[in-house]
């Protein structure tokens, strides 16, 4: 899963999600490969805005098969509202976008 080197967002990403946030999801999965077993082909992320101040949002990575969760709280460069972004491998291409737009 998410070897094949084709990605693609979502209008509803490119519009709502910062590029350094979406880097930093991609960046995730990546590292995911190298420290479990199994990746799922669907990666969870929830995006939840901690501090509008100083742009921190909490991001809590999860999968369902196998069983992963991860948290991690970061700084963004620009503002934006808690989410819910799915990130999907059909084995030709990797699509990020929002819940919403599943």
């Amino acid at each position: 899963m998410f070897d094949n080197g084709s990605r693609y967002i979502t209008r509803g990403v490119e519009n709502k999600i910062p590029l350094d946030l979406q880097i930093f999801m991609w960046q995730l999965i990546e590292e995911l490969k190298d420290t479990v077993e199994e990746v799922d082909y669907l990666q969870i992320f929830n995006i939840v805005v901690v501090d509008e101040i100083e742009n921190k949002v909490r991001i809590i990575h999860s999968q369902e098969v196998p069983e992963y969760k991860k948290i991690w709280i970061v700084n963004t460069s620009e503002p934006c509202d808690s989410e819910k972004i799915f990130v999907i491998d059909d084995n030709t291409h990797s699509t990020m976008l929002l819940a919403e737009e599943y």
